[in-house]
C-alpha cells in the first residue's frame, strides 16, 4: 500500500517520525522541503492529486489543527478527507465514510498520531448497504447527479 503524506511548516519533525513508524508501507513524502512560508492548501492539493491519480492509495495531512488541510483537500473531486482527533474517529472515517485522507493536528502526542494513522490505514471500508448508499450520495453530488434535494 502506498501512503502519501504532507505537512506545512507545522509538524515537520512529527512527519519524519511518522514516516519511520510506517516503514511497512511505501511512503510518498509530498512535502520534503518545508519552509516557514508554506501554505497548507498547496500540500493538501498535492496529496489529493496523488490519490486521484492513483499514485497513492491513502493520504495523511498535518498542519496546526488539521482543519485547514481537511477543508482544502475536500475541495478536490473524489476526495473524502476526515479531520480526526482520536482512534475511534480514524476508524469510523474509513469504515463508515470510506475516507481516503486523514487530516491531523501535529500538536497531538506523536504516539496518538501514529496510532490514529495506523488505525485509518488498517480499517477496511464497510460493505454494509447503508454506508455505501451514503458515500454514493456524496459521489453523486460531486458528479452533479444527486437529485434528492
Amino acid at each position: 500500500m502506498k501512503i502519501a503524506i504532507a505537512t506545512d511548516h507545522n509538524g515537520v519533525n512529527e512527519k519524519k517520525e511518522i514516516i519511520k513508524a510506517l516503514s511497512e508501507y511505501e511512503i510518498i513524502d509530498l512535502s520534503p522541503d518545508n519552509n516557514p512560508t508554506d501554505d497548507y492548501p498547496d500540500f493538501a492539493f498535492r496529496v489529493s492529486k496523488s490519490i486521484i491519480s492513483k499514485e497513492a492509495d491513502l493520504g495523511v495531512l498535518m498542519c496546526g489543527t488539521g482543519i485547514g488541510m481537511s477543508i482544502a483537500a475536500n475541495k478536490v473531486k473524489g476526495i473524502r478527507c476526515a479531520h480526526c482527533s482520536n482512534i475511534s474517529q480514524a476508524h469510523l472515517a474509513r469504515e463508515h465514510n470510506n475516507a481516503n485522507i486523514i487530516a491531523l493536528s501535529y500538536k497531538q502526542d506523536i504516539n496518538e498520531l501514529i496510532a490514529m494513522i495506523k488505525e485509518f490505514i488498517s480499517t477496511e471500508p464497510s460493505t454494509e448497504e447503508r454506508h455505501q448508499r451514503r458515500v454514493n450520495k456524496i459521489i453523486n453530488y460531486e458528479e452533479g447527479t444527486y437529485n434528492e434535494l
